[in-house]
């Protein structure tokens, strides 16, 4: 959640005497479940993300949910909280953002969901323009475009998105051709339903059209305008793709990097610092004439036994608690040679993996995400990450460095790992570093510059007072990536720290503060966290005994890491500017 919406895979190790391997289950699985639970009917709700917690660890309790099945009945919703002066928030069908951007402050507020808003209202072929409800998830919006001849042509890699969830975070896929791989860059048109006074009906619905500036306040929403009710994107005709992987070593990824997004269309590299490897993505369009139907399968969004699920956490629990870094390594390496060996999912003509290149149409190739697709009820299979079953529990550092930056970014991550070699093998078991490419956008709160967006997913313990392995490591990448080069944290995704005056970063931060004070006059869109992140509020960091354990607060004082564990606040190796929690003992 989502990616995800970010490349992961989880450890899929099976235990068979004291050999480990991996294997893909070719079975169904069960669905996340609503992030809004309630305990009367709509009311006495429970809001969460769908890895069931935020950063904070925390889970929101609300007093009401709301379910419209039309723009109607939105405007009802946003009138009824309005006139009653309730706090009002937005979720999706599945809630990937990572943040807790759908939390209203009080327990007297509302959560209104887009879950029943997933209808596609208007196909125009000729004019390749294609008017949707926000609640329309990625794949459906793949799937009616394709059925019209039309495509969305870049796209986030996992398709449990929605529309409104991808523009209300920015999400993207990788591209730096054409205007870029953000969702919202092809956005011309939409309708948003926000607060309204008394001659209102106590709800407005604000229709903006492409070269209106407002527009470009809402591209990117974080929520905090209103309801986005409609969308108009445009199009592309349907076409086809053709994909390599390309596995080279890293020693020439700093100088490669920044260039290679321009030499291929859907470039993107996926990066094993400990492994001391880089998988290039050869991708780009081809004719329609070429012969092939591929189909894009990703083994990290493949159905997955929950009994292999908990084998995998215990392993890695084990390797954590046992500071086993080689047994870390060892694992990584073997997941990523059969991930290799198997084309990382995807299929020649859809049924297996014969060989390179992979050809087919685009709806085919985009994004993938089996793992949603049964409709069963018991929990035997589910999405890796599901937060009903012992699976995967992670941290999430999403960041986009400037072009100009990328090449001085990973020489520091390649120096980092030449002082730890095995300090990364815990971000290869979930694939390593995806980098993907992403351009300059108009939108106020979309991407500042070209740059290269590093998504870095690893291990996150149970318990917040645990420190992990490595933890200097990756809180020195993160820091590096967010203060030396002015990283800009994805906006579902990251720690609270990623987020400590970001809003500083946007060149056009106060046309979007005061579109929001048009749209919202009485802040009832907003709760304390998007105030804090918009620099309306102080109070993002959490300063408490253990908290930059959890990215809650960079380090000051030694009881900030796991003093008991010998985790102490020291400077970083590379960046002197970092503090970070070292361990400094063999406990």
């Amino acid at each position: 959640m989502p990616i995800l919406c970010s490349q992961r895979i989880n450890m899929r190790i099976c235990y068979q005497s004291l050999f480990h391997f991996l294997f893909i289950l070719m079975v169904d699985c069960t669905p996340p479940e609503d992030p809004i639970k309630c305990s009367s009917g709509t009311r006495n709700c429970i809001i969460t993300n769908t890895y069931g917690m935020f950063p904070d660890r925390s889970i929101c309790r609300e007093a009401n949910a709301a379910y419209p099945t039309s723009e109607d009945e939105i405007i009802q919703a946003v009138a009824f909280a309005t006139k009653s002066r309730k706090k009002m928030k937005v979720t999706t069908r599945y809630s990937h953002s990572i943040p807790k951007l759908v939390c209203p402050d009080d327990e007297d507020g509302l959560i209104i969901s887009t879950k029943y808003l997933n209808r596609t209202l208007r196909i125009d072929q000729s004019a390749m323009m294609m008017t949707m409800e926000s609640g329309l998830t990625l794949r459906q919006l793949i799937n009616e475009a394709a059925k019209a001849g039309l495509a969305l042509p870049y796209a986030p890699y996992f398709w449990g998105m929605t529309l409104g969830g991808m523009l209300g975070t920015g999400a993207h896929g990788s591209s730096l051709w054409g205007k870029g791989s953000s969702i919202h860059d092809y956005v011309v048109g939409l309708r948003i339903v926000t607060p309204g006074g008394p001659e209102d009906g106590f709800a407005k619905v604000r229709v903006l059209d492409h070269g209106q500036a407002d527009l470009e306040a809402a591209k990117v929403s974080l929520g905090v305008l209103g309801v986005i009710s409609q969308v108009t994107l445009k199009l592309q005709p349907l076409f086809k793709r053709s994909i390599t992987y390309l596995i080279r070593n890293d020693s020439d990824l700093a100088d490669e990097a920044a260039s290679y997004g321009n030499q291929h269309e859907f470039a993107d590299i996926t990066w094993y610092p400990s492994q001391r490897k880089a998988v290039y993505k050869k991708d780009d369009r081809v004719s329609t004439n070429i012969s092939g139907n591929g189909v894009n399968d990703f083994t990290g969004f493949q159905s997955t036994l929950t009994i292999e699920l908990a084998a995998n956490r215990a392993l890695e629990e084990s390797q954590e608690a046992t500071k086993n870094g080689d047994g870390k390594c060892s694992t990584s390496r073997l997941i990523t040679s059969l991930l290799s060996a198997t084309a990382y999912g995807l299929k020649n003509n859809g049924l297996a993996f014969i060989g390179y290149p992979v050809v087919g149409y685009q709806n085919r190739l985009q994004s993938s995400g089996s793992c949603l697709d049964s409709l069963e009820d018991e929990l035997i299979t589910a999405c890796p990450w599901d937060p009903r079953v012992k699976g995967q529990f992670f941290h999430q550092t999403t960041l986009s460095i400037g072009l100009s930056n990328v090449k001085s970014f990973i020489q520091d991550v390649q120096k980092l790992v030449d002082l730890e070699p095995n300090s990364l093998c815990g971000v290869e078991l979930y694939n390593g570093i995806l980098m993907r490419y992403v351009k300059a956008s108009s939108a106020y709160l979309g991407k500042q510059e070209d740059g290269i967006d590093f998504d870095i997913t690893y291990y996150r313990s149970k318990d917040p007072m645990i420190p992990r392995l490595y933890e200097d490591i990756l809180e020195e990448i993160e820091q590096i990536g967010v203060f030396k080069y002015g990283g800009l944290p994805h906006w579902g995704k990251n720690r609270n720290i990623a987020f400590d005056g970001v809003i500083r970063k946007y060149r056009n931060a106060e046309q979007f503060l005061k579109v929001k004070k048009v749209y919202d006059p009485d802040a009832l869109f907003s709760s304390e966290w998007t105030d804090q992140i918009l620099g309306l509020k102080d109070g993002l960091e959490i300063v408490k005994d253990g908290c930059a354990l959890e990215g809650l607060c960079i380090c000051s004082q030694d009881s900030h890491c796991a003093p008991s564990e010998g985790y102490f606040c020291r400077p970083g190796k590379v960046y002197q500017g970092a503090r970070v929690c070292t361990r400094l003992n063999s406990k």
